[in-house]
């Protein structure tokens, strides 16, 4: 994958950190943050099961983990879970989406609407877990004006206004290789403090805008290499 560093580029008056816990400052693992979000969807199927609670050794058997690395990952976060009963799901929930930021609506833009950026649209998980995508942006002339999943798409750039206007924080970036460098120049621009990253390429932003990659090839190679390792045994 290509390397883009734009570290240098214009601050803005809106960069500032998204509300989640800042793994530099606290000594967070990423890892653990990572981990919180499984939790929360295993405690959300737990909820759909009827299961109210569950012990620390029966959830990490679910995912894979052993119960102490479920309670140290948990213990940087406070104290959960009662003697005898363990965790009770609906609270873990509740608690777990604040400690993750999720536990209000996160206005979104979308920066790219292709066929991976329509079908980003399409997709219902967003707003389940307090993600709304409210406004959509794109330079080809021919997607622009037109209506997907009920957005008019605008030119990339009224995305700064879109941002102000609109009170966005988070843009997910899905457009080719060779149109990163000028999407990337118009959200740092535009006061964007996190980006979901669906773009082929690796990211170098200013410390103060949070940023998620989504490699798809790079999970089907890693997904690959599993079938053989199992072909193999």
């Amino acid at each position: 994958m290509a390397a883009y560093n734009i570290a240098s580029g214009p601050a803005s008056k809106f960069q500032r950190a998204l509300n989640k816990p800042d793994t530099e400052s606290t000594k967070i693992p990423k890892a653990v943050v990572s981990r919180l979000s499984l939790y929360l969807r295993e405690m959300q199927q737990l909820l759909r099961e009827n299961i109210a609670t569950i012990s620390s050794t029966k959830l990490g058997k679910r995912l894979g983990f052993t119960a102490s690395q479920v309670r140290k990952d948990l213990a940087y976060f406070g104290q959960f879970g009662y003697p005898g009963i363990g965790y009770k799901c609906e609270e873990m929930v509740a608690e777990i989406r604040k400690i993750l930021g999720t536990d209000r609506v996160w206005p979104v833009v979308l920066v790219g609407c292709g066929n991976l950026g329509q079908a980003l649209l399409g997709y219902r998980g967003f707003s389940t877990q307090g993600f709304q995508v409210i406004a959509a942006v794109d330079v080809d002339q021919s997607v622009v004006g037109q209506k997907i999943e009920g957005l008019t798409i605008k030119h990339i750039d009224e995305l700064t206004h879109l941002v102000e206007s609109l009170g966005i924080r988070v843009a997910i970036l899905a457009v080719p290789a060779k149109a990163v460098e000028a999407a990337v120049e118009h959200i740092v621009a535009s006061g964007i403090s996190g980006i979901l990253n669906f773009a082929p390429v690796t990211l170098s932003l200013p410390r103060n805008i949070g940023l998620v990659e989504v490699d798809l090839a790079r999970e089907l190679e890693q997904l690959a290499f599993s079938v053989l390792q199992n072909a193999e045994r």
